[in-house]
């Protein structure tokens, strides 16, 4: 058994935010409640003191990118599964686009085979189309019998309108929800970078806004027509937050998503940083950057997720247009949650752990997200305030403009199914 003890308790779910015990055992909540030390029976093998410290649920990211198969020099499963533990994360669901895509029943038992070896519950999306060429859709029904958790080609728009909606149609009927990148390369010259102020400074055009602001109008429209559960992901524009606000009101299966960097930096951070602050859909505004924090705050995005993309030193240190876009993510979320949305923004903590836990779980109908007696042993215990600096990392990559950067936010320990998969004293990154 595992007592963790004198924890300040938040689970969103239930709304518990109180000074409680928590019993492990088998990999389950036993008990959560009061001063159980006292009343226990026999000692615990192990017990956590968390005085001064928050126990949650563990967190859930369902936007991840770990590489495998193929491209296993940026990220493997268990490297990135390992960084997901440092994170506070005890769930993730992997994007599809690997090499080859997960479009086939083969390549998804392999990621979940490999899943299974990991510290943490491994997930993975299959594509929504074969190859991820938009042409054909791939045999969903399949891929969900054999443990798809939804579909995405996620790096990549459906552009096919018609293929969407079938798309759409199908995965309602298996339950499924739908993860949709938002980007149409029309109105995108140079990607990476916002068609503004900084792109102009490094002789670029850039991505404009449009590009996210009519797949969004467009795919809401399209969901509306059927019952889908529908993610639209890393949203990044003031006029897509307001779309989304708008279409939530008739639509309660439509979900949206926010990565911290979206919510941390603007379109300057790519003059300080240069490739490191390179990402699709790319930082954009000030005013985009409040716009999608008010969004969270008031659950128009309802999910914040990493969208984790590790690439070698080698990939970033190419030119600003040859680089590839994306950076890690998964041992600075909550950090920068923390920071940015709690501290600086004002908004409660319960709240920044429902877009991180329940809401995430809840689209993707998974058992995490939550703490209950019964309820799998999944959490995360962190300091809230506590100084934190990324100086070095579990991922094989380090394509990150967040490194070195003072922060708030302490993960302490990340317990999945009552092991211990993180413990802030004992391990070191490297």
């Amino acid at each position: 058994m595992l007592l963790i003890r004198n924890g300040f308790v938040i689970d969103p779910k239930s709304q518990t935010a109180e000074k409680l015990d928590v019993l492990i055992h088998n990999g389950r909540i036993l008990k959560i409640g009061k001063r159980l030390w006292e009343r226990m029976k026999r000692k615990p093998e192990k017990t956590i003191h968390a005085d001064g410290l928050i126990v949650a649920p563990g967190l859930v990211d369902i936007h991840v990118h770990f590489r495998d198969p193929g491209l296993t020099y940026k990220e493997d499963i268990e490297s990135g599964a390992s960084a997901a533990a440092a994170g506070g994360f005890t769930s993730v669901v992997m994007m599809a686009n690997t090499k080859p895509p997960v479009d086939s029943n083969e390549t998804l038992q392999y990621v979940l085979e490999q899943g299974k070896k990991c510290g943490i519950h491994v997930y993975s999306c299959a594509c929504v189309t074969k190859e991820m060429k938009g042409l054909e859709l791939t045999d969903l029904e399949s891929l969900s019998e054999h443990g798809a958790a939804g579909f995405t080609d996620d790096g990549v728009p459906v552009m096919d309108e018609a293929l969407l909606k079938s798309c759409f149609e199908i995965a309602s009927k298996l339950g499924k929800p739908v993860s949709l990148h938002e980007e149409n390369p029309e109105w995108i010259k140079e990607n990476g970078i916002n068609a503004g102020d900084a792109a102009k400074k490094m002789g670029l055009f850039g991505s404009q806004r449009e590009a996210e602001i009519s797949m969004v109008a467009r795919d809401i429209k399209i969901a509306a027509e059927t019952s889908v559960k529908l993610n639209l992901q890393h949203i990044s524009t003031k006029e897509a937050v307001e779309l989304i606000r708008e279409a939530k009101k008739s639509n309660s299966n439509l979900h949206a998503e926010a990565a911290p960097h979206h919510f941390s930096l603007t379109e300057e951070a790519v003059t300080a940083f240069g490739t490191l602050a390179k990402m699709n859909p790319p930082l954009r505004t000030e005013e985009d950057r409040k716009a999608v924090i008010e969004g969270i705050k008031d659950g128009t995005i309802d999910i914040i997720a990493t969208d984790h993309a590790p690439h070698s030193k080698e990939e970033k240190d190419r030119s600003f247009a040859d680089a590839p876009s994306g950076i890690t993510g998964l041992e600075t979320a909550l950090p920068l949650g923390l920071t940015k949305l709690v501290q600086e923004e004002q908004m409660p903590l319960i709240d920044l752990l429902a877009r991180m836990t329940c809401s995430p779980a809840e689209l993707y109908d998974l058992n995490a997200g939550y703490l209950a007696e019964g309820g799998p042993a999944d959490l995360v215990i962190f300091s809230e305030k506590e100084a934190f600096e990324l100086k070095a990392s579990y991922s094989k990559s380090k394509n990150s403009p967040f490194f070195g950067v003072p922060m708030h936010g302490q993960v302490c320990y990340t317990i999945c199914a009552g092991e211990i998969v993180f413990d802030s004293r004992r391990m070191k990154r490297s």
